[in-house]
């Protein structure tokens, strides 16, 4: 089955001008959306991303490392992980708050900090990037610094900071282009948030040089047009 296509027929998915109810095809209740495939099939978001929430928790609460990008990397290869999906939305803060609490030598709060994350990720929905202009990796990180920052509506330098390191990474994702690929923007994201800590917080995360490995399974890959496609792949 395609990975970019519809998980129950494999199907090219077809984006509507318009939202209307459609049945999701796994549980069955109903749910307003632009995005079904061409054979009629919808899957909810809660279903789409159901298994790969589940991996995206285990590995970032029993993960010890302090680098965000890696840690990423590592979850993304797995089976669960799809291509594209809202359960990248959870990744981004998920990955920042596991290397962060590692960093500050705090473990111990990992598990709660990522629940609160998974309950804010989970509001924002598939296909946010293009119907909204609001890329869902880039809010992430928003919703990573509001919570280790315990940001509130009312705080002052909190929401700030929260705002801003959102609007820097959504400039980032602007600035390289679309269609849209959930590891590109993931990995923009990640950059512009282990930088934003440093500078903001004085707090240096690790990371690495990233060459996407999953450039094939992406049928809209940019290819060379990405800063993150790999050169041997381009020989």
């Amino acid at each position: 089955m395609a990975e970019n296509g519809c998980l129950i027929c494999g199907a090219d998915l077809v984006y509507l001008d318009e939202a209307k109810e459609m049945k999701c095809s796994i549980c069955g209740k109903s749910f307003m959306s632009n995005a079904q495939c061409e054979n009629g099939h919808f899957i909810c978001d809660t279903c789409h991303a159901a298994d790969g929430f589940t991996i995206i928790n285990h590995l970032c609460t029993n993960s010890k490392t302090i680098n965000p990008v890696s840690l990423a990397t590592t979850i993304m290869k797995h089976s669960k992980i799809k291509m594209h999906g809202p359960e990248h939305h959870f990744l981004v803060p998920a990955v920042l708050i596991s290397a962060y609490y590692n960093k500050i030598g705090s473990p111990n709060l990992i598990p709660e900090k990522l629940d609160k994350a998974k309950e804010r990720s989970m509001k924002i929905p598939g296909g946010f990037c293009g119907f909204c202009g609001n890329c869902g990796a880039g809010v992430g990180t928003g919703i990573f610094i509001s919570i280790i920052l315990n940001s509130t509506p009312l705080a002052q330098k909190e929401w700030r900071l929260s705002n801003l390191i959102t609007a820097k990474s959504l400039l980032d994702i602007a600035n390289n282009g679309g269609p849209r690929c959930c590891k590109r923007d993931t990995y923009l994201a990640l950059e512009s948030a282990i930088c934003f800590v440093k500078e903001k917080l004085d707090i240096e995360l690790d990371t690495s040089t990233i060459q996407c490995q999953f450039h094939t399974s992406n049928k809209e890959c940019r290819k060379e047009a990405c800063l993150y496609y790999p050169k041997i792949a381009s020989v």
